[in-house]
């Protein structure tokens, strides 16, 4: 459809304090050894050990300029599309409310409600407007000495995290809100939209499928996103239910950028995938270089078959019998499938990436536009 060839907007003003960029974590088996949970978790990272295997980081890392000077590129350029940037707060208070309750700043702490790459997720309540957020907490000790590659450390990551997200500004994506970094405290705050909804499945391998008619509607928002976030020469990297959260209105937004990766043109080329071993794509598996937006489709691919037949794909044993099983097995449908969606897996999980669908061709697949219409343009707000 000619309406996305408008997304090309690659505008932006991101976050600009200098890092390099790290490598992409190896994923490579050591053993056959592991669990089953592993292999539907992101494996690249559990909060206290990474695994990257080899001395250097050059042939890894993302081809071209590093992130800082993209973003600094694009700053200069003027080329912007957040209306209202992200708020930046350089001083923290601790302090507790009337009922003893933990506060941070002007937020008040509710509750935990999940643990992210590298800290935890908490509720929190602003007294101000009254809204709940979720509010990403980092020990910038720990991140320092959390080591991600030879030469790199986990600051690296959550820095390039927020540098995507205050770049990023679509009803798709879930919206970073405030960054709170005071150079005298320990701590490092990612305030975010709070999505008072669920997963678009209650976690990645569900027990049962939910059916066409709201996969169609779920896929439609996440192909709408991804596009989206691959005209900004963004790749996500981690594509799956778990990092898809649908609001109390039906919307489905993408969430969790901590392996993301930004490119300054459309050479998206990258080695190893840093994501969770049942949704990467084979080229990944393969240690081969690879585009990200091809392994990105790769995994909405996945993302439907999960949710259309409450099954992953391709599942093994182990990590080394699962990129087996993705790299040479034929993808089996279930008989009671319809055609047109049969079609669509087909082409999703196409396992050579010179071939698969693209998102711009999954947005006007028939299957996918069937009883909906076309996927809403999201129109840069610098656009003309």
């Amino acid at each position: 459809m000619g309406f996305f060839s408008e997304l090309g907007c690659c505008g932006c003003f991101g976050f600009l304090k200098k890092f390099s960029h790290r490598s992409l974590l190896s994923i490579r088996p050591l053993g056959n050894q592991f669990p089953q949970g592993y292999l539907l978790a992101e494996s690249s990272r559990d909060g206290n050990s990474i695994l990257y295997i080899g001395d250097s980081e050059a042939g890894t890392r993302p081809l071209g300029r590093s992130p800082d000077e993209i973003l600094l590129e694009r700053a200069k350029s003027g080329r912007i599309c957040r209306e209202v940037p992200v708020k930046e707060t350089r001083k923290v208070i601790i302090s507790e409310d009337e009922h003893g309750h933990k506060m941070v700043n002007e937020y008040v702490r509710e509750c935990k409600i999940g643990s992210g790459s590298y800290g935890k997720v908490v509720l929190y309540r602003n007294t101000i407007d009254g809204k709940k957020y979720a509010i990403k907490v980092f020990h910038k000790l720990h991140l320092l000495k959390l080591r991600v590659a030879p030469s790199e450390t986990a600051m690296t990551d959550v820095l390039r995290e927020v540098s995507i997200m205050k770049m990023v500004d679509h009803p798709n994506i879930v919206n970073l809100v405030e960054v709170i970094d005071d150079p005298f405290s320990d701590h490092f705050y990612m305030v975010l939209e709070y999505v008072d909804g669920k997963r678009v499945c209650e976690r990645s391998g569900p027990e049962s499928g939910i059916g066409e008619h709201k996969s169609r509607r779920y896929l439609r928002d996440v192909v709408a996103g991804l596009i989206y976030l691959h005209a900004h020469n963004i790749v996500h990297g981690d594509i799956k239910p778990d990092n898809l959260l649908v609001t109390s209105t039906g919307r489905v937004k993408i969430g969790d950028f901590s392996v993301s990766q930004i490119f300054e043109d459309d050479n998206d080329e990258l080695r190893r995938s840093p994501g969770t071993p049942v949704f990467t794509a084979p080229e990944c598996c393969l240690g081969l270089t690879y585009h990200g937006r091809a392994a990105d489709t790769w995994a909405v691919g996945v993302t439907l078959y999960c949710m259309i037949t409450g099954e992953y794909p391709f599942l093994g044993d182990t990590l080394q019998d699962t990129y087996d099983k993705i790299v040479n097995n034929p993808l089996s449908i279930p008989d009671d499938i319809s055609p047109q969606l049969k079609n669509l897996l087909e082409q999703l999980l196409c396992k050579d990436p010179k071939n698969r669908i693209t998102l711009r061709a999954v947005a006007e697949h028939p299957w996918v536009i069937e009883g909906e219409g076309p996927i809403p343009q999201h129109r840069c707000r610098h656009q003309s």
